[in-house]
């Protein structure tokens, strides 16, 4: 199972590019947890490790979630007691500008920095966004590790 679980961690790594990854190829490294029959204890061993990129944790608690259908208390459980509940992902994505009065307006842009633990018990638009893709109004989806809100230099004007 390790090798298995592997492959998908090495998926995950060649699909980054600028340390984001597109929706389509998230979603076929989630499809292929299931393709190799993952378990929950597997994901909990190989995926939800706090040395691993946060992508791979968070590929791991969308299968547990969607395709294992594990309850929360125990996806919460699990990623507590493997230290990776706190981690950030990054999630943006653009919806295609509605028609007001005959004119398109612009596409919408939304970014939401959420916790793994606050994904696993929210069913808020950041999940649905990964699991429905880019489809209908949603026109593209990235998903990244959260950066800090600080940059050096916001973080110099602040003590000034």
């Amino acid at each position: 199972m390790a090798g298995k679980v592997g492959s998908v961690a090495d998926f995950i790594e060649r699909a980054l590019a600028y340390e984001s990854i597109e929706v389509g190829n998230y979603l076929k490294a989630v499809e292929l947890l299931n393709s190799h029959q993952t378990g929950f204890k597997d994901v909990q061993m190989f995926l939800l490790k706090p040395e691993l990129n946060v992508l791979l944790n968070l590929v791991g608690l969308h299968y547990c979630i969607v395709w294992l259908e594990i309850p929360a208390e125990n996806v919460i459980e699990a990623l507590n007691s493997s230290e990776v509940s706190e981690r950030q992902v990054c999630v943006q994505w653009w919806k295609l500008g509605r028609w007001f009065y005959g004119f398109r307006l612009r596409d919408e842009f939304h970014l939401r920095n959420v916790s793994l633990g606050d994904l696993a018990v929210s069913k808020e638009d950041v999940f649905g966004v990964l699991h429905r893709g880019a489809v209908h109004e949603v026109i593209r989806v990235q998903i990244s590790a959260a950066k800090s809100t600080h940059t050096s230099w916001s973080h110099q004007v602040a003590h000034v």
